[in-house]
């Protein structure tokens, strides 16, 4: 009975891939579709500041999220392959998962003793019920019943077992231009476990900063190399980031009194509200050093040790800008908004006190983020109009090498790589 059901879902997921406008305009990114989804981790190992990449066969994924609506629902989840560009790859479920095609998320728990109720739902994979068989970029797609009704979708990556080695030099930039402001990545990749006879053609390379993948760079190839040993170094800024600035700081870990960068809290209308120490907008500053999660977050509550204890606050911005933003809007970002431009986290002007200002409902914890620009009639989001960019900027880069072999039509994920600028200063 198992067997025809799992038969059934291969059918029916077939079809929903090929389809899956028809039901929902689902984006192979991290994305929230449902209001009053909140919290969401995906994490490798119960780490929960981990980066969503595990080895084929030994890593265990997390994934765990918040539902404020107390709504009842039956979540399941499943697997789609990519390219390592993140497009949608050519196999069929059934070649690259292992059990079911789906499964369900059957543990939740209610909140404890918080202003803001909340059903904490919860679950690990790769499991008894479900396995991936292959390596490479997969989005989990979270959804409520039925593929049609979608709650999420988180990126994460699947490392092989014999992965290649990468040695990596983050320094400023070679371009006398940039060469104050931004950051080249150069790095080798050793291949002499697997033998590859058109590294040209079929070996590709991403390089993601901090945890964006708006401004990734992909499809890089190699530029130089040898037998077994590829480089890809570059002069023409193909592998160059803006150094951007140190994220800001804030934390609403505890509600009983001020914390870092806290001026006020209080309780408004039955809801937690605190007040960020106002910013200024820093674009010509001198380089500031001072140590950051890289614009990441993490859930906690000081106060309390029960498990989801942690409340929702609403977190008010405030920034001073010594010029308008008349040609476009400023939004706060980092991983607190999924690392994209949320309505909420637009700033808007308040000409009684000459500031620009929002509020979000943020889980408590501690928290980076940082302020960015989006010009009018643009898509591309600027990071270093309100912040400023040096090359000092201990951003976190991530590596991926993807290979895909011949005769076959999938990326295969054979190396990764974390590294910064300060690792060169050690």
């Amino acid at each position: 009975m198992r067997k025809i059901a799992s038969l059934l879902w291969i059918f029916l997921l077939s079809t929903f891939f090929c389809y899956s406008q028809e039901f929902a305009d689902i984006q192979l990114d991290d994305w929230i579709y449902e209001e009053g989804i909140a919290g969401v981790q995906l994490m490798v190992n119960g780490d929960p500041m981990s980066e969503p990449i595990g080895t084929l066969g030994s890593a265990t994924f997390q994934i765990a999220f918040d539902d404020l609506t107390l709504e009842v629902r039956h979540p399941k989840f499943l697997f789609i392959h990519c390219t390592h560009d993140w497009k949608n790859s050519e196999l069929n479920p059934i070649e690259y998962i292992e059990g079911f095609m789906e499964d369900e998320i059957e543990q939740y728990d209610h909140s404890f003793n918080t202003i803001e109720p909340y059903l904490h739902y919860h679950a690990e994979f790769p499991n008894n019920n479900i396995s991936f068989t292959k390596s490479g970029n997969y989005v989990l797609y979270v959804y409520d019943d039925t593929p049609d009704h979608p709650l999420l979708t988180r990126r994460f990556m699947v490392l092989e077992p014999m992965a290649a080695k990468i040695v990596a030099d983050v320094h400023p930039a070679v371009d006398v231009n940039t060469r104050y402001t931004h950051q080249d990545i150069d790095f080798t990749v050793f291949t002499s476990i697997y033998q590859i006879r058109n590294p040209q053609q079929s070996v590709h390379a991403t390089i993601r900063q901090n945890g964006r993948w708006d401004n990734a760079i992909y499809g890089l190839t190699y530029h130089s190399g040898m037998a077994a040993e590829l480089h890809f170094n570059y002069t023409d800024g193909r592998n160059s980031f803006p150094g951007g600035a140190e994220f800001r700081t804030f934390d609403i870990s505890t509600l009983r009194s001020n914390s870092d960068r806290i001026v006020g809290i209080s309780f408004v209308n039955h809801h937690n509200h605190a007040y960020v120490l106002q910013d200024d907008a820093r674009p010509y500053s001198a380089y500031e050093s001072r140590g950051t999660m890289n614009g990441r977050c993490y859930y906690k509550n000081r106060d309390l040790r029960n498990e989801n204890s942690e409340d929702y606050v609403f977190t008010h911005f405030t920034l001073k800008s010594e010029y308008p933003f008349n040609d476009g809007d400023v939004y706060v970002f980092g991983e607190l908004t999924g690392w994209r431009l949320l309505d909420e986290a637009k700033l808007h002007y308040n000409k009684e006190f000459d500031f620009w200002e929002t509020d979000i409902l943020l889980k408590q914890g501690a928290y980076n983020y940082q302020y960015v620009y989006l010009p009018r009639g643009s898509s591309q989001i600027d990071a270093t109009y309100i912040e400023g960019t040096n090359y000092e900027t201990s951003n976190i880069y991530y590596i991926f090498v993807y290979y895909q072999e011949e005769g076959t039509s999938y990326d295969r994920l054979i190396g990764f790589q974390t590294c910064s600028i300060v690792d060169n200063e050690h």
